[in-house]
């Protein structure tokens, strides 16, 4: 059933609405504040700035729970490290009974420079393990997500070396401009319940 479980954690009561939004990672103290990590990153500014605590487990993933805008929202971050991520998201969904349409990925992508994002309804891994991961196991690619961009890697380092590092100095405030950017989208499809509408004000 994963790492342990939480007698507080809320049931979803049947037809009752609730959102799911995912922060790709890997778990470990060696890993924080790399760039693979901007997903965790976002999960733990948007729980700071709403004072949720990320203290429920369940299927091999720590999330918060609360609510945002009238609605029922849970924060996660899978412990399953990057390549297996959809292994923890999609029993979760199944256990909340969350529909796709109430999913919501971030995380980091290569092919955008650090401090820009993008929001996309659907699309291909782009060569994310943790997003191939997340496709075949939902079985679609039709889910809402957030790209943060954290650049190419330097002229003699390896893509794996890139994202299992940490930013640069001079990259850290467009970094942080960047998850409060994405924060900023989260709260925004929360409120309005339109990612289409997200995408037009923050693409």
């Amino acid at each position: 059933m994963g790492v342990w479980y939480n007698s507080k954690i809320e049931e979803k009561r049947i037809g009752e609405s609730m959102k799911l939004v995912v922060g790709l990672g890997n778990p470990g103290a060696k890993y924080k504040g790399t760039r693979h990590n901007v997903g965790f990153m976002t999960m733990d500014e948007v729980a700071y700035q709403e004072k949720f605590d990320f203290d429920k487990a369940l299927f091999d993933a720590v999330f918060a729970q609360g609510q945002m805008g009238g609605e029922k929202v849970i924060f996660m971050k899978p412990l399953t490290f990057m390549n297996l991520s959809g292994e923890a998201i999609r029993p979760l969904m199944n256990y909340y009974k969350i529909g796709i349409e109430d999913l919501l990925v971030v995380y980091d992508d290569m092919d955008l420079p650090v401090g820009k994002i993008r929001l996309r309804q659907k699309g291909s891994a782009g060569g994310h393990n943790g997003m191939k991961s997340i496709i075949s196991c939902l079985g679609t690619s039709e889910f809402n997500r957030i790209k943060v961009g954290v650049g190419r890697p330097k002229e003699g380092r390896t893509v794996v070396g890139h994202v299992l590092n940490r930013f640069e100095k001079e990259e850290e405030e467009d970094i942080i401009f960047a998850v409060q950017k994405s924060v900023d989208a989260i709260r925004s499809w929360i409120d309005t319940d339109d990612f289409v509408k997200t995408m037009n004000q923050f693409n």
